[in-house]
């Protein structure tokens, strides 16, 4: 065979890399029927188990102060023990009270979020003791990469929410941690944040600097929720103190409270997936009842996190057949309550390749499909949690966008029918030139930010990259381009002052 003529494969030099193309800030609503798993019977079955385990078995509320507010309310409390049992009545009167939708408001009005329905919100990564890329590989999570996840979550515009700590800065003091983080969080950008539950002092430090920075009074405060938590349950069957703080003052405020069980099949859970949801459902109705009985009709929402372990290490598995039905069940009873529903993206891969990036889809595919309101760890989640990647926060930001424009409805109408542009064309002919594809082609079909639909050999010449190596230059050029949103020097100062003077009283507090 001749040979082919060589070509010059030296990377030729592009021009100045334009600004990224993506999909501006938007919700989008979910046009699509719910997948269930689960039928009528079943679900109805799992339901009544689930109000049997808190009837007979219990939940341990670890908090003196809960158990008196449960005591107070009707819930069978162990006179010496930190056992709570509950009347199903109980159970489902007070979860009657939450509400079906709400809105969290952000810095920015033009970035709330509708919560519930049929509307759909994504969340960056939450809670990694490290960070990684591909030149400064894997390293433990410090401030610089810290400002820099929430600088990217800013500029990508499919990031609806801030989850908290998008990689733990581990370079900064514990006790004061929460203080630095949380104003990154609302100077560097003006999306809904996220507020921890680790206790009750560090909740009443973040109600103030929401207050603040949202330029309200507390009364303000109470009427536009502008924090949402995350109180995952001490799986089996146990709420710990500082969660429970977290639920009694976040929802006294009237600020969103995410209940969500960590129910892994076959570690802290039943083997089986009915078991495992079983105990999922009863540790969420548990706290979910409680969150209301606190102050009812606060706003919050049902959350599932069931996935099974490798049992040949003991390691957590995530976007793998049991955790797609789980989370697809887990939306069935969220819709059976009449709350909004929050689940997560999720992989257990250790580096952004395609182990990643599959079993990100299959959850992110999952969520969508059982109704999810919230998609908690949206993007940037790496090695079962372990890690944000900030290649994989690109790779994620390409399938959101993806998802986003499946959701938007088919417009059928003459034009898009396009009778007049096969007239145009008619047999044989080809539709480039057409004037319908002329009048459309810069903006018919979604344009990737991450893709590269070029042929081989242009692909090649240019380099042959990779799509882990470009998400890199993406994440880069995105950073580079980052521009901090307007905050009034008056609110800037207030918060200024008050987390200086709280630090001092924080790092003179006893430990």
């Amino acid at each position: 065979m001749a040979n082919r003529p060589r070509k010059d494969r030296r990377r030729r030099e592009r021009p100045a890399s334009a600004r990224i193309d993506q999909l501006p800030f938007q919700q989008v609503e979910n046009p699509f029927q719910p997948l269930e798993v689960l039928s009528e019977d079943q679900l109805q079955r799992i339901h009544e188990a689930s109000l049997t385990v808190l009837e007979q078995i219990g939940v341990n509320f670890l908090l003196d102060e809960a158990r008196e507010i449960l005591r107070a309310a009707g819930a069978d409390v162990e006179k010496d023990g930190t056992r709570v049992r509950f009347d199903r009545n109980l159970i489902l009167e007070s979860i009657s009270k939450a509400p079906s939708e709400f809105t969290i408001y952000a810095r920015n009005p033009a970035k709330n979020l509708k919560i519930g329905g049929r509307w759909l919100a994504f969340s960056t990564v939450a809670g990694p003791p490290n960070a990684s890329d591909i030149e400064g590989g894997r390293r433990s999570g410090n401030f610089a990469d810290y400002c820099n996840f929430i600088r990217l979550a800013q500029s990508v515009n499919v990031a609806h929410a801030i989850s908290g700590h998008p990689v733990e800065p581990l370079d900064l003091h514990p006790l004061t941690r929460h203080l630095d983080t949380a104003k990154v969080n609302l100077t560097l950008t003006d999306k809904v944040c996220r507020c921890y539950s680790l206790g009750r002092e560090r909740v009443m430090d973040l109600l103030e600097i929401a207050r603040i920075s949202h330029n309200l009074s507390w009364d303000g405060l109470a009427e536009q929720p502008s924090l949402y938590t995350i109180v995952n349950v001490n799986s089996p069957l146990q709420y710990d103190i500082p969660m429970l703080w977290g639920i009694i003052e976040l929802a006294r405020m009237n600020q969103v409270v995410v209940i969500t069980p960590f129910t892994l099949a076959g570690a802290m859970a039943p083997i089986t997936l009915a078991g495992a949801v079983t105990q999922q459902n009863a540790e969420a109705l548990a706290g979910l009842a409680f969150a209301q009985i606190v102050n009812p009709g606060a706003p919050v929402m049902y959350g599932g996190f069931t996935s099974n372990v490798d049992m040949k290490t003991g390691s957590p598995a995530f976007g793998t057949p049991e955790y797609v039905k789980a989370t697809l069940i887990g939306g069935q009873f969220a819709r059976y309550y009449n709350l909004p529903y929050r689940s997560s993206n999720v992989n257990a891969s250790n580096a952004p390749d395609v182990q990643a990036t599959y079993e990100s889809q299959m959850a992110i595919w999952s969520a969508v499909m059982g109704h999810a309101n919230l998609i908690h760890h949206a993007l940037g989640w790496l090695e079962g949690g372990l890690c944000a990647s900030f290649e994989k926060f690109i790779i994620d930001a390409e399938m959101l966008q993806g998802i986003v424009e499946v959701l938007k409805p088919v417009v059928v109408d003459d034009d898009t029918i396009g009778i007049d542009a096969m007239r145009e064309v008619g047999p044989g002919g080809h539709f480039f030139a057409a004037q319908q594809t002329m009048q459309r082609y810069e903006t018919e079909f979604y344009r990737p930010i991450l893709s590269d639909w070029r042929n081989f050999e242009t692909w090649f010449e240019d380099g042959a990259v990779e799509s882990t190596v470009r998400a890199n230059r993406i994440y880069k050029q995105l950073l580079s381009e980052y521009r901090q949103p307007d905050l009034d020097p008056a609110i800037l100062e207030e918060l200024n002052e008050f987390i200086e003077v709280t630090k001092v009283e924080r790092l003179k507090a006893p430990v």
